[in-house]
């Protein structure tokens, strides 16, 4: 069962042969090393391309240990280049090589090399590296699959398939799964042995059990402003007063630097200016989230603007959360202002669009309030309320237009389209 991923494959197929090294990053099990191996490697392969020019290493393999010395992996490269025709050269979790970035300088000195590399933290992208890299590196993010991708190989309806999407999430691995108990083990098992071992490993984190239970609490306020005095008053609440800001900031900054969470700041809108504190934090799969908190709290409300966030993100926008403030004269003579909140203020070039997630608006109260602050915004970009209902698809007289999350899901250019 071969899970096709055309969105990143395009990508890669736009970005051949450009002249820049070629990053994919993003969550361990996402699917990165597969997409270069075997999906683009076959489209290589299938546009005619010998065998023998695509070079691949996995560099998180034992048998490969050796090519962690950046020496010898230059060495070994270049003694496979036997011609002036162009070489493929894929490197896997290339963190894993000391001093790789000398490496790939190296590489983009020869005309012939086209260079792609993986990696599942940003290790590779940090401040000191991107100077390195300035104008010589193009990344792609890879997102665990998406609910069409996932779909695609779901035996079953659409309805579901979203059901098993919100609870097992799109870990690819996931779909090869038959029964509740095996995803669960195998998402429990991941959890434990890769993701947090992974964070707690690389930071040499001596007190795991503050950042198993900061993930807690991230787990369970996903879609929630918080900052790292919030999450230090909710530590003291539980009994622990040790932890202090500094460390729960840096803890949050490895969690994403791992590409387990990310973080989505607050925008003024009429303001046109961030806002730092607070913020919202989402995870990149909702399967590892619920995973993290034994599956308690699968409320599909929040659920949804998980899934809506990354799918956002998936398809390349910024996503922001907004505040727009509403003014309301009283009866006194004052006035009254008060901060609304949008979920997504969603821009990608000259797109740009404010969505609310809303499980349902058939309570008049909660479509009210949901409307009040896209009312409020003031311009005339798309305002766009997606809902759980399978068949809701309108426009009301304000100019809000009302999506079902599967038509938001299934639709690549669902926004667009709108």
């Amino acid at each position: 069962m071969e899970i096709k991923r055309d969105y990143y494959l395009n990508k890669l197929i736009s970005k051949k042969e450009n002249k820049l090294i070629k990053i994919i990053t993003g969550i361990r099990r996402s699917g990165k090393s597969y997409l270069l191996d075997p999906i683009f490697k076959n489209y290589l392969l299938d546009s005619g391309v010998d065998e023998n020019h695509i070079i691949k290493l996995e560099l998180d393999s034992i048998e490969n240990e050796e090519y962690t010395n950046p020496k010898k992996l230059y060495e070994y490269i270049m003694n496979k280049i036997t011609d002036n025709n162009t070489y493929y050269i894929i490197l896997d979790e290339i963190q894993n090589v000391d001093n790789f970035e000398s490496v790939l300088n190296s590489f983009l000195r020869k005309s012939n090399l086209d260079v792609y590399v993986t990696g599942s933290n940003s290790k590779f992208l940090s401040s000191d590296i991107i100077t390195e890299f300035r104008g010589r590196g193009d990344e792609i993010k890879v997102y665990p699959l998406s609910f069409s991708e996932f779909l695609s190989v779901y035996d079953g309806t659409e309805v579901k398939g979203l059901d098993e999407y919100i609870i097992y999430g799109g870990l690819p691995l996931i779909t090869t799964f038959k029964t509740s108990e095996e995803k669960i083990d195998y998402l429990n098992y991941q959890k434990d042995n890769v993701y947090i071992n992974d964070v707690i490993e690389r930071n040499d984190i001596r007190s795991d059990d503050e950042l198993k239970t900061l993930i807690e609490i991230i787990s369970s306020s996903i879609g929630s402003l918080t900052n790292p005095t919030k999450l230090y008053n909710t530590f003291v609440s539980k009994g622990n007063k040790t932890i202090t800001n500094k460390t729960i900031s840096s803890y949050l900054k490895y969690l994403e630097e791992a590409f387990l969470i990310e973080k989505s700041k607050r925008f003024d809108v009429k303001g046109k200016k961030y806002i730092e504190t607070p913020s919202k934090y989402y995870f990149v799969d909702i399967g590892i989230r619920n995973s993290l908190i034994n599956f308690r709290q699968l409320e599909k409300t929040h659920i949804m603007e998980n899934i809506i966030y990354t799918e956002l993100r998936r398809r390349g926008f910024n996503v922001d959360v907004g505040v727009v403030e509403k003014r309301n004269n009283l009866d006194n003579g004052k006035k009254d202002y008060k901060q609304l909140e949008i979920d997504f203020v969603v821009n990608k070039g000259s797109d740009k669009y404010y969505i609310q997630s809303a499980y349902s608006i058939e309570d008049n109260n909660k479509k009210e309030q949901e409307l009040q602050s896209l009312l409020s915004v003031g311009d005339n970009f798309k305002k766009i309320v997606i809902v759980y209902d399978h068949f809701i698809k309108w426009q009301d007289n304000n100019g809000i237009i009302y999506m079902s999350i599967y038509d938001f899901l299934l639709n690549e250019n669902s926004l667009k389209e709108a």
